[in-house]
C-alpha cells in the first residue's frame, strides 16, 4: 500500500470516529430535548391550569359568574392538555362536577362541592407531578448513558488518535532517518551500507534503490581502487624522484607529504606527515625558515656535496574558489648560482685582461700619428682613425663589463650627470639594429616634445634599454614592429619598449624582475639565466627610478622605466 493510501486510511479512520461521536451525541441530545420539551409543554402547562383553578374556588362563599367563566376557561385548557395516564379520567370528573354546579345555577359553593372539586384538581396535580418526577428520572438516566457512552467513545478516539500521533510519524521518520544515515555512510565511502526497510510503499522502493546504488558504488570503488592506488604510487614515485624539494600541505596547514630531496635538505623524517607545519617548524629551524621565507627568495643549504641554493615557490591548490591546500617547491638553482658566479669572475677577468692590450693599441696609434715617427698618407690616416674608434669602443665595452661585475657583487658605481635622452635611445637602437635587420623587425622611435635631458648614468641607463630591446627582439615575430617611446611625466622621463610578441601571463609578471626567474615556455630550450631584468631593476632603482611591465597574453608586452629629470641626491 502506498504512503498516500495509508495517510488517507488513517485520516479517514479519525474522520469516521468523529462522525460516530457526532451522531451519538446528536441522538442522545435529541432524547434529552424531547424529555425536557415534554415537561415544559405538557406537565408544566397542566400545573399552571391547576393553580388557576385552585385560585377560583379558594375564594370564600360566593362562586360568581365571572369566577365560573375563568374556571371554565382553565378547565377547557386542561382538557386540551391531557397527556398522562389517569389524567383524562380526573379531568372528566372535574368537568362533570363543574357542569352540575353550573346547571343548578348556584352562586354559593358548599363545603362538599369545594371538596369534590379540590379532590379532582389535586388528583390531576399529583398525576402531573408524578409524571415530572418520572421524566426527570428518565432524563437523568439518559444523561448518565450519554456521559458513559460519549466518555467511552471519546476515550477510544483519544486512544486511537494518540496511537496514530505516536506511531505514524515514526513510520515515516524512522525510514528517513535510516536513509540519512545511509547517505552519510556513502559520503564516507562506506559502500557496504544497506537499508533494512521492508515495506510495500515508496519507502520500501527507496530503500531497495538505495541498496542497489550502494552495491554499484562498491563495485565501482573496488574496480577502480587498484587503478587509483597505482596512480597514487606513480605520482609519489615521480615526486620522490624530482631534483627539487616538494612539500604538500592541506587547508589546515598539516603536512601531507615530503619527498626525499625535501626531507634530506630540511633534515626531516617522512614520518612528519600528518603533523601541523607550525609544530614541525618549532622543532626544525630549516623548515621554519622555508615556511616563513617569501617566494622566489634564495635559500642556502649545507649538504654533503657542498653548498646548494634553492628558491622557494608556493603553489595554491584550489577547488573552484576554495583553497584546499598548497605545495611548496624548493627549486634547485645551484647551477644558475654557479653559472652566475663563473660569469661574474669571467667578466671581471676578461675586462681586466682586455684593458691592457687596448690601452697599448691606443698608445701605438698615438705614436703612429706623431710626425717624428714618419708621415702617413690620407688612406693610412683613415685606417688609423678606424682603429682608434674600434679601440675606444672596445674600451667602453670592457668598462661596462666591469660595471656589470660590480653590480652582481653588490658594489654599484654610478656616474650621475646630465645626459641626453635622445643619446640613450640612439645608443640602444644602434646596439640592436643589426639583430633587428636580421629578423626584419622595424624599430620605431617616438620622443615627446618636452623631453630633453635626464639626470642619470648614461651608459647603465642605455644598457637597460638595450636589454629591453634584446628581449623584445627575441620574442617578436618576423616582420613585426617594436615601438620605442620616450615621454615626459612631471619630474620624470619615461622610457618604454612595446613589442608584438606572445605576451606574459599575469601570474608571472610579479616575478619577472626577480633573479633567476624565467617565464615558462612551450620550448624546452632555456634562453639566458634570468638575471638581465633583475640587473636592470637594480640599475634603475639605484638611480631613484622605477621599472615596470604591462602585458596581456597574445597582445604583446611593454617594458618601461622612469628616470629623474633633475639631480636627486642619489646615494650608491
Amino acid at each position: 500500500m502506498k504512503i498516500k493510501s495509508k495517510l488517507q486510511l488513517g485520516i479517514g479512520l479519525l474522520f469516521l470516529l468523529n462522525v460516530i461521536v457526532g451522531i451519538l451525541a446528536g441522538y442522545y441530545l435529541q432524547q434529552l430535548s424531547e424529555v425536557s420539551q415534554s415537561i415544559l409543554s405538557t406537565n408544566y402547562k397542566s400545573l399552571q391550569c391547576i393553580r388557576q383553578l385552585n385560585n377560583q374556588i379558594k375564594k370564600p362563599g360566593i362562586f360568581s359568574k365571572e369566577q365560573m367563566v375563568q374556571f371554565d376557561k382553565y378547565l377547557s385548557m386542561q382538557e386540551t392538555n391531557v397527556t398522562e395516564p389517569g389524567e383524562q379520567e380526573a379531568t372528566s370528573q372535574l368537568r362533570s362536577e363543574f357542569d352540575r354546579i353550573k346547571q343548578n345555577g348556584e352562586e354559593t359553593l358548599s363545603g362538599v362541592q369545594i371538596t369534590k372539586l379540590e379532590k379532582n384538581i389535586d388528583r390531576i396535580e399529583k398525576i402531573n407531578l408524578r409524571a415530572i418526577y418520572i421524566k426527570n428520572i428518565r432524563s437523568q438516566k439518559i444523561a448518565e448513558s450519554v456521559t458513559l457512552v460519549l466518555g467511552l467513545i471519546t476515550a477510544f478516539c483519544l486512544l486511537i488518535g494518540f496511537s496514530f500521533m505516536v506511531n505514524f510519524p515514526g513510520y515515516i521518520a524512522n525510514p528517513l532517518q535510516k536513509l540519512l544515515e545511509g547517505i552519510k555512510a556513502i559520503s564516507n565511502k562506506q559502500y557496504n551500507q544497506q537499508l533494512k526497510i521492508y515495506t510495500d510503499d515508496e519507502l520500501g522502493e527507496l530503500a531497495t534503490a538505495f541498496n542497489s546504488m550502494a552495491e554499484k558504488l562498491g563495485e565501482y570503488e573496488n574496480s577502480n581502487l587498484a587503478k587509483v592506488l597505482f596512480e597514487k604510487r606513480r605520482i609519489e614515485t615521480i615526486i620522490d624522484s624530482m631534483t627539487d624539494g616538494v612539500i604538500g600541505l592541506d587547508a589546515e596547514n598539516r603536512i601531507l607529504f615530503i619527498n626525499t630531496i625535501g626531507s634530506n635538505l630540511l633534515k626531516l623524517n617522512k614520518a612528519c606527515a600528518g603533523k601541523y607545519a607550525q609544530e614541525v617548524a618549532d622543532e626544525n629551524e630549516l623548515f621554519k625558515e622555508v615556511i616563513n621565507k617569501e617566494d622566489n627568495k634564495e635559500i642556502e643549504f649545507s649538504t654533503r656535496n657542498g653548498e646548494r641554493f634553492f628558491a622557494k615557490e608556493t603553489i595554491e591548490v584550489r577547488n573552484q574558489e576554495e583553497i584546499i591546500g598548497k605545495v611548496i617547491i624548493l627549486n634547485n638553482i645551484t647551477s644558475f648560482h654557479e653559472l652566475d658566479a663563473a660569469k661574474t669572475n669571467f667578466i671581471a677577468t676578461i675586462s681586466h685582461e682586455l684593458k691592457t692590450p687596448i690601452s697599448s693599441i691606443k698608445l701605438s696609434l698615438k705614436l703612429l700619428e706623431d710626425e717624428r715617427i714618419g708621415a702617413v698618407n690620407e688612406e693610412q690616416q683613415s685606417l688609423i682613425q678606424n682603429i682608434r674608434d674600434d679601440a675606444t669602443r672596445l674600451l667602453r665595452i670592457t668598462g661596462e663589463l666591469l660595471d656589470l661585475s660590480q653590480l652582481e657583487s653588490g658594489n654599484i658605481h654610478l656616474t650621475i650627470q646630465q645626459a641626453s635622452a635622445l643619446a640613450v635611445v640612439d645608443y640602444a637602437k644602434t646596439a640592436v639594429q643589426f639583430q633587428a635587420d636580421q629578423k626584419e623587425v622595424s624599430l620605431n622611435v617616438t620622443i615627446g616634445e618636452e623631453v630633453d635631458t635626464i639626470t642619470a648614468d648614461e651608459e647603465k641607463t642605455a644598457w637597460v634599454l638595450v636589454n629591453f630591446l634584446s628581449n623584445a627582439l627575441r620574442y617578436s615575430p618576423v616582420g613585426s614592429k617594436i615601438q620605442i617611446q620616450v615621454v615626459s611625466k612631471r619630474d620624470m622621463v619615461e622610457f618604454s619598449v612595446t613589442d608584438e610578441g606572445p605576451g606574459i601571463e599575469l601570474q608571472y609578471q610579479k616575478k619577472i624582475f626577480e633573479r633567476y626567474f624565467q617565464v615558462p615556455s612551450d620550448s624546452n630550450k632555456k634562453v639566458g639565466t634570468g638575471l638581465g631584468l633583475a640587473i636592470s631593476k637594480d640599475f634603475i632603482e639605484a638611480q631613484k627610478g622605477q621599472i615596470y611591465v604591462i602585458s596581456k597574453p597574445g597582445k604583446g608586452s611593454t617594458f618601461g622605466f622612469t628616470i629623474p629629470k633633475t639631480h636627486a641626491d642619489i646615494k650608491v
